[in-house]
C-alpha cells in the first residue's frame, strides 16, 4: 500500500519500484488521499481540458490513466485538497480540508482500507512530508496512525477485523546524494543541468544518512515517466523531470531509496527489497 497526498505523488516518488513489483506479481494499491483540487496547471497544454471539464475531474481522469500505466489498484480517500499556503505569516489552511480536520477524522478511512486490503508494507513520507505541503505532513501523521490502529482492536473496532503492517517505509526519492550525482552525469556529459541552483540551497546534507533501503528498478524508469506524462496538468515534459536521459539515471542511479521507518519482524538494512524478510514467510 502506497499513501500519497495528491493524484501525480504516486508517480513521482516510488513509481518505478511499485511497476517492478506488479510484475513480480504483488498486488499494489495506491491510496491518494485529497482530490489536488488546489493544484495549479503547471502545464499550459493541459488548460483547455480543464476550462472545459474543471481541474478536479481533470485530475482524477489523469490519475485514471496513470494507475493503469503502473498496473496499480487505486482509492480515493475522498479529503478536500488544503493547498499550500505562501505569505509570512502563512495563513491557515481552508477550513474543512485535509490538513484542518482532527487526525483522528482524518485516520479513520486510511484504517478502514488497511483492514480490507491488509498490506505487508506500506510505504508514505517522513514527518517533514518529503517537503512542507500541508497534504504531505497530514499523510505522514494519518498513515502512522493509521499503522498503529489498524492492528489495535480496540481502535475503530466497527471497521472490521485487526491487521499489522509489518513495514513501513518512507519515500527518500529526493535526496541530496541523487540530486547530486544526476547533476554531475549531466555536467560530464556536456548536458545541462537544472539542479545546480537546487543543490546550492540544500541545506541538510546529512539526512541522506537515514536511508536504509534502494530498490533496483531501473527496467521500469520509462513506465515511471509514462505514468508522470499523465499527469499533464502537473508535469511539464520539457521540465527537470525528465532532464536527465533514462539511459544515464540507470547507470548512475538505478535505484529508488527509502527509510525503513518501522519493522514488526526482523530485516536487517541496508537492504534492496522492500519485501525484504518477508519473501517465503
Amino acid at each position: 500500500m502506497a499513501v500519497h497526498a495528491h493524484p501525480d505523488d504516486e508517480s513521482s516518488k516510488g513509481a518505478a519500484t511499485m511497476a517492478r513489483y506488479v510484475a513480480e506479481g504483488i498486488d499494489v494499491l495506491v491510496v491518494t488521499c485529497t482530490g489536488g483540487e488546489r493544484g495549479d496547471v503547471l502545464n499550459a497544454a493541459a488548460q483547455a481540458d480543464v476550462d472545459a471539464l474543471g481541474l478536479a475531474e481533470v485530475r482524477r481522469r489523469e490519475m485514471a490513466d496513470a494507475a493503469a500505466i503502473l498496473g496499480v489498484r487505486q482509492v480515493w480517500l475522498g479529503f478536500e485538497d488544503s493547498g499550500f499556503p505562501e505569505g509570512d505569516p502563512k495563513p491557515p489552511v481552508p477550513e474543512g480540508s485535509f490538513a484542518a480536520l482532527p487526525l483522528e477524522t482524518a485516520t479513520e478511512p486510511l484504517v478502514a482500507l488497511i483492514r480490507e486490503f491488509r498490506p505487508h508494507v506500506m510505504t508514505t513520507y517522513d514527518e517533514l512530508g518529503g517537503y512542507p505541503h500541508p497534504d504531505h505532513i497530514r499523510t505522514h501523521e494519518i498513515s502512522m496512525a493509521a499503522f498503529e490502529a489498524a492492528a489495535d482492536p480496540s481502535a475503530y473496532p466497527e471497521l472490521g477485523e485487526p491487521w499489522q503492517v509489518l513495514k513501513v517505509y518512507y519515500h527518500f526519492t529526493f535526496s541530496y546524494g541523487r540530486v547530486r550525482t544526476l547533476h554531475e552525469a549531466l555536467l560530464d556529459r556536456d548536458l545541462e543541468s537544472p539542479y545546480g541552483e537546487w543543490l546550492e540551497g540544500w541545506e541538510d546534507h546529512e539526512r541522506d544518512k537515514r536511508i536504509t533501503t534502494r530498490v533496483p528498478c531501473a527496467d521500469w524508469f520509462e513506465t515511471r515517466d509514462r505514468a508522470l506524462l499523465a499527469h499533464r496538468t502537473q508535469i511539464d515534459p520539457e521540465g527537470r523531470w525528465f532532464a536527465v536521459p533514462l539511459e544515464v539515471q540507470r547507470e548512475v542511479w538505478p535505484t529508488e531509496d527509502y527509510e525503513l521507518a518501522v519493522s514488526r519482524i526482523t530485516s536487517p538494512t541496508p537492504e534492496s527489497d522492500l519485501f525484504a524478510g518477508l519473501r517465503g514467510a
